[in-house]
């Protein structure tokens, strides 16, 4: 069994190796993606990865994983219980704040390079390892696949992208907010909305366009700018195929 603490690339991997793998936030969050499932991993969630299943993973910024490698029958090599359910196939787990201090202390032992540690950091490991295994080995209750986002996440969105209308937004972005997988986001914010993200982002955009042409009387091209439209051009487009009129006729309430 070999542990260590890792900062994820922001740039997506995928790869695939022998041995089963538990990964668990300890500061900051990643992207998974096992056989078609998608999650975040952050402080109270865990990704399990079955040995030999290819896997995507991409870290938020900066942040710190703890990963645990255990052989393929890992009954086998000296551990006292059995871990053939928990990885029978890919999870996503959600863990409880008791776990919170045995991860403090996983971390501080692995952060120490000293040899004497080697045998404390594999103990600490297999008392880790069971502690979650013991939590789920009833029921393996797993974070359940998630198919709308409440209004509370919504409202958090909003919130996001009225602060950064003047600049690109990006799925993944949007996704961070409400710390799901890019990859998972999109289907998740059009079942809870009716439109994708691109759609939603370009209405707000709009929304504030026209809030700022009717009761303001800033140039056409710095409402396009501040509302992240790359040129007056654009906006025009917009609002165009939106309301059927050009922005000078939407300033004056003719739309």
């Amino acid at each position: 069994m070999r542990t260590r603490i890792l900062d994820l690339p922001v740039q997506t991997a995928i790869h695939e190796h022998p041995e089963h793998q538990l990964v668990i936030g300890l500061s900051g969050c990643a992207d998974f993606e096992v056989q078609g499932q998608g999650g975040a991993v952050n402080r109270l969630h865990a990704c399990v990865v079955p040995g030999g299943e290819a896997h995507a993973f991409s870290g938020r910024g900066h942040n710190h994983m703890l990963i645990m490698d255990l052989p393929v029958g890992v009954a086998d090599h000296g551990l006292e219980y059995s871990m053939a359910r928990l990885f029978e196939r890919p999870r996503f787990l959600q863990l409880d704040h008791q776990l919170q201090g045995l991860l403090d202390f996983a971390q501080h032992a692995l952060a120490d390079p000293s040899p004497d540690q080697d045998g404390l950091t594999w103990h600490l490991s297999g008392v880790l390892l069971a502690a979650l295994q013991r939590r789920v080995s009833d029921t393996l209750v797993e974070a359940p696949r998630r198919s709308a986002l409440n209004s509370a996440e919504l409202q958090r969105l909003d919130a996001y992208v009225a602060a950064n209308l003047d600049h690109p937004i990006s799925v993944a972005a949007l996704a961070a907010q409400v710390c799901v997988s890019s990859s998972h986001f999109h289907a998740l914010f059009r079942e809870s909305t009716g439109v994708t993200p691109h759609q939603y982002v370009l209405a707000l955009r709009l929304r504030e366009a026209s809030r700022l042409l009717q009761e303001t009387e800033l140039p056409v091209a710095e409402v396009a700018s501040r509302c992240g439209f790359s040129s007056q051009s654009a906006l025009t487009h917009a609002v165009r195929r939106q309301w059927g009129q050009t922005p000078r006729a939407l300033r004056l309430g003719r739309a």
